[in-house]
């Protein structure tokens, strides 16, 4: 089963609302538009936005992504990569792109998982518990949530930290780079920006997605993929400069897939509504807001390539 929703980035219109493949499926009457389901690492980036805003991290400080124990009320949580492996020490801009467990679950120790339901509550994602009921687990998408409001999530990324709700019926655009009406600022600016610009970075998700990616388009997008416990929910959510796409693929009946993965799943789909929607319409990377600054940034042992980063 899947499910596709596009908003307009400037009014949160909502282009298109697919909540089943119809026919196709043996539960045809399920909406996976505003079906809950765990959304894996699509929640990483709000994650890291906040770190960056409360500048306990920038997109060039390092995180271990090696075998960790981290001891709660309920015992020992000990967090696992996609593939089973760990890379070491990495960037925050590769541990984000790569989508990388152990640094993300780090990232959320340094942000607490109390103050970070709170910013997912402020993008308008409806958390039925607390950040303290979910733990550590939230920063790997433990809670349960619909597509429409991820992808109206990822759309205040794409509008600069500006957090609106969508706009079921067709409305009059507001005036180009102006925010839709009812807009408030949900995350910083600045770092809501980078996070943009991290996943837009095809080399930095290479260490996971490999440099050919189906993730990379030929205009500029910014995307993030997921997946849920057992292989039951697979997302791919990013933005371009005029539009918002969210995909979920998976089973209506909660059973798990197989062999199916964040880049065979949701990924082609995603990638396939936005080379549509820009076949003859430009994207072009936003404009840093001001306040920003780009430095040329080396790193010892050779960890990763020198490069300039924002801050």
């Amino acid at each position: 089963d899947g499910a596709v929703v596009v908003l307009d980035n400037a009014s949160g219109e909502v282009l298109a609302w697919v909540g089943s493949s119809g026919e196709l499926s043996d539960a045809a009457e399920v909406d996976g538009v505003l079906a809950p389901r765990q959304p894996g690492s699509t929640l990483k980036p709000f994650l890291y936005a906040q770190a960056i805003a409360e500048q306990r991290l920038t997109a060039g400080s390092l995180l271990e992504d090696a075998p960790t124990h981290i001891p709660t009320a309920s015992g020992l949580y000990i967090p696992q990569n996609y593939d089973r492996q760990f890379k070491g020490w990495v960037s925050a801009r590769t541990a984000l792109a790569a989508s990388l467990n152990v640094p993300a679950v780090r990232t959320l120790v340094m942000v607490s998982p109390e103050a970070f339901a709170r910013q997912l509550r402020a993008v308008g994602l409806p958390l039925k518990e607390t950040g303290d009921y979910y733990g550590y687990s939230l920063a790997l998408g433990s809670a349960e949530l619909p597509l429409l409001a991820l992808t109206n999530a990822y759309r205040a990324l794409a509008n600069g930290g500006h957090f609106s709700e969508v706009a079921i019926r067709p409305t009059s655009s507001p005036a180009k780079g102006a925010a839709a009406p009812g807009a408030r600022l949900a995350l910083e600016p600045r770092a809501a920006f980078i996070v943009g610009d991290i996943l837009s970075d095809p080399n930095a998700r290479a260490r996971t997605f490999g440099t050919d990616s189906v993730l990379a388009t030929r205009f500029w997008t910014a995307v993030k993929t997921g997946t849920s416990k057992d292989m039951r929910d697979n997302w791919a959510v990013g933005w371009s400069q005029r539009y918002t796409v969210g995909v979920w693929v998976g089973n209506a009946s909660g059973a798990a897939m197989h062999d199916v993965s964040g880049t065979s799943g949701a990924a082609p789909i995603w990638a396939a509504v936005m080379q549509q929607l820009h076949a003859r319409t430009p994207s072009r990377a936003p404009v840093p807001p001001a306040g920003l600054v780009s430095q040329r940034v080396t790193f010892g042992q050779q960890l990763e390539a020198a490069r300039s980063e924002w801050f």
